[in-house]
């Protein structure tokens, strides 16, 4: 079966109007009208602003909606400076220091234990270091303009809150590798980054282990930043990560057919690292409840993004290309944002989900009723979304005039279109 990607049917994306006051978070909403997830303890200034009878236009290529996304996010931030930049080159150096220390931070006293432990941040396989970038971005967007202090050779050097704010990028991404270890055991994986998997190579006890040697390590630079609430905010990081994945494990048939419940599992496993961190970056530079909680809208809503291209691509990519195995997921019997929807338009689809995906006609069936299907599209307008979200949390922060913090904003903005147009 040829799987065609070149959809042609494609909704309208209506404006954004950013984000008024914000509370405190639990839970994620499902809102119909919109295929919008919000929390529900907290409200966008208009989050019913998104069409309720979204249009289809035939004719069109999912390349149009993506122009329009740009145009939109291009609008959205007019008041950011406009020059293109490249996120990741803008904070390259803080990123090989954030590198360096967390090789230097995994030592273990047994060679096993600090080979393993080290296996994801080595040289050349430590990924896209997506989160630690939008830490950085996220630590210039909010700080109030500080003295730099230099060393002998005139390189600046960090301020002891800027060195703060670089731990909470060291402790994501230690609490973010952990959770691929434990997740590669869980699902059997034989590759990861474009290389074998800890647990293809060492096997499944090594890698639950050198997951667990992580945890506490990001627990100690947690604790020496001396700030309850940061570390309430990564401990609560750390329970929804086992939460999501004891959702994901344990689903009844009704819950595997909810997009309310997968989206609150993705929030859990996906979004809660990275909004919770950019909330701590806040908080530690001292910022107020309401631009903390922006810093968390686009965090969570740029997660929520992510993970909803990932599942496109686990469809449409290929192992090559994402560094791990295609059609992992439904392979592995979890049911994703692309095949929910399409079971919208072909109900009788439920039924081979129901059925499960051992048997590899099953997936085939599946595959054939996604490709008649609009769930590719859908999935990719659901993440267009909450990407738009994300950057009008952005353009909602206090207004500066320091082209340091604007040209960090701007970045923040331009990852939400890379996180939608990205192909791996």
């Amino acid at each position: 079966m040829i799987f065609s990607r070149g959809l042609s049917r494609v909704s309208r994306i209506p404006r954004n109007r950013g984000l008024s006051s914000c509370r405190h978070h639990h839970l994620l909403s499902y809102r119909p009208h919109t295929r919008l997830f919000i929390l529900s303890n907290t409200h966008l200034s208009d989050d019913s602003s998104t069409s309720s009878s979204a249009q289809r236009v035939p004719g069109c290529s999912q390349n149009l909606a993506l122009l329009g996304f740009r145009h939109q996010i291009h609008h959205q931030s007019s008041s950011l400076v406009e020059e293109q930049l490249d996120p990741f080159s803008l904070v390259a150096d803080e990123l090989s220091l954030v590198a360096d220390r967390l090789r230097a931070m995994v030592v273990a006293e047994v060679p096993k234990l600090a080979s393993a432990a080290e296996y994801f941040f080595k040289l050349g396989v430590e990924g896209k270091r997506f989160r630690p970038t939008v830490l950085l971005l996220m630590a210039t967007a909010l700080n109030v303009s500080m003295p730099k202090a230099y060393d002998g050779q005139g390189n600046a050097l960090p301020t002891e809150l800027r060195a703060r704010q670089m731990s909470i990028a060291e402790i994501t991404e230690m609490i973010h590798v952990a959770s691929l270890l434990h997740d590669d055991v869980l699902d059997d994986a034989d590759t990861r980054r474009g290389i074998g998997s800890l647990n293809f190579v060492m096997g499944n006890k090594i890698s639950v282990l050198a997951g667990d040697f992580l945890l506490p390590r990001a627990c100690v630079a947690l604790a020496a930043l001396k700030n309850t609430e940061v570390v309430s905010l990564l401990a609560t990081v750390v329970e929804h990560l086992v939460t999501g994945e004891t959702m994901q494990m344990t689903t009844t048939s009704e819950q595997r057919c909810s997009l309310e419940h997968y989206m609150q599992k993705t929030y859990y496993k996906t979004a809660s690292l990275i909004s919770n961190s950019c909330k701590a970056i806040a908080l530690l530079a001292g910022q107020t409840a309401e631009v903390s909680m922006l810093a968390y809208e686009y965090g969570k809503n740029l997660g929520l993004a992510f993970q909803l291209i990932d599942d496109v691509l686990d469809f449409t990519g290929t192992s090559a290309s994402l560094g791990k195995g295609s059609l992992s997921d439904i392979r592995h019997g979890i049911v994703t944002a692309p095949i929910l929807f399409a079971m919208e338009e072909f109900p009788q689809l439920r039924e081979v989900v129901d059925q499960g995906f051992d048997n590899p006609a099953n997936v085939e069936i599946a595959l054939e009723y996604l490709g008649k299907s609009s769930g590719i599209q859908r999935t990719r307008e659901l993440a267009m979304e909450h990407a738009k979200h994300a950057a009008a949390a952005i353009d909602s922060l206090p207004e500066s005039d320091d082209e340091d913090v604007l040209r960090s904003r701007r970045a923040l903005v331009d990852l939400t279109e890379r996180v939608i147009t990205r192909t791996k």
